[in-house]
């Protein structure tokens, strides 16, 4: 199984996880993004979802389960899209998608941010994110978790000597065999759980779950309630198979 973390995040997210996946039977790896977590920014543009193929291929991983979450998200769709025959099984938490055109309100707080980050206020950016980001369910711990997560990628982005993007291949979703969940939360912003039911409806063998509890982070936000439900769909995606 890999889990790819939301891009507010690093590979940490899934510490409340682990525990769980591992009692469950499961053999999980986690990475960090290009400009997330232990990884700096690349000097040329990359392509995230071939750099989990190629760690997989490192790893010898043939097939694997994809849990993403947010930007990690459309990630694992792209990769599910792209090398379908690699992709046991797809769980979207709060994903992203490179063909969605955002709302008012997520365009109102990329520019806020933006704002922010060219005044020199980070700490004022990192707290944006936080906000936006978590559910009523959040405890203080959480929130600081996520906190140092979100201040830290913008240090290790920052640093790169110039800017790039990641290269985003668009997914062809027709391609897509694995049972795929998608996951969103009633308390976030409402371009995810419109993604979520898009996407559910698109792909051929999915179904589409609200939590009526989370925000965007369901993960991070209530790992007890949300566990039982990642590992009962991967336990049942995989026995069908």
């Amino acid at each position: 199984m890999i889990l790819l973390h939301s891009t507010v995040c690093d590979r940490r997210m899934w510490d409340p996880q682990l525990p769980a996946l591992v009692d469950a039977g499961y053999r999980v790896v986690r990475c960090d993004l290009r400009g997330f977590g232990e990884t700096p920014m690349p000097d040329r543009p990359y392509d995230n979802a071939q750099d989990v193929t190629d760690l997989m291929d490192l790893l010898g991983v043939q097939q694997a389960a994809l849990v993403g979450a947010s930007g990690g998200g459309q990630v694992a769709l792209e990769i599910a899209a792209r090398w379908p025959q690699r992709v046991t099984a797809l769980v979207l938490l709060a994903a992203a998608w490179a063909g969605h055109e955002p709302s008012a309100d997520l365009r109102a707080f990329g520019e806020r941010e933006d704002v922010l980050i060219e005044a020199g206020d980070m700490a004022g950016a990192t707290e944006l994110n936080v906000h936006t980001w978590l559910g009523p369910h959040a405890d203080e711990a959480t929130r600081e978790k996520t906190r140092q997560m979100q201040r830290h990628a913008f240090d290790v982005q920052l640093a790169a000597v110039e800017e790039v993007e990641p290269i985003n291949v668009e997914a062809d979703l027709a391609a897509i065999t694995a049972p795929s969940l998608l996951i969103s939360g009633r308390h976030d912003l409402a371009d995810f759980r419109w993604i979520a039911a898009q996407l559910s409806d698109q792909l051929a063998d999915a179904r589409h779950l609200e939590l009526a509890w989370a925000g965007h982070l369901p993960s991070l936000e209530r790992p007890d309630a949300l566990n039982p439900v990642l590992i009962d769909f991967l336990h049942e995606a995989h026995t069908a198979r």
